[in-house]
């Protein structure tokens, strides 16, 4: 994945500690670590439920 081009997740805070990445290869989305670029990267596809699924994880459900 490292060929993707990641941006900056609107659903980062702000403090810099809590940073998510966002890329969009074809039919998916893949979130990773921006602390961590060679680490795990999480990819659904992107008919997936994933504003539901962020806004949840953002909220500790």
């Amino acid at each position: 994945m490292s060929e993707l081009v990641w941006r900056k997740s609107s659903y980062s805070g702000g403090g810099g500690t809590e940073c998510v990445e966002v890329a969009l290869p074809a039919r998916r989305i893949a979130f990773r670590d921006s602390k961590n670029p060679f680490g795990p990267v999480l990819t659904f596809p992107r008919t997936a439920e994933v504003p539901g699924w962020t806004r949840e994880v953002h909220q500790g459900s």
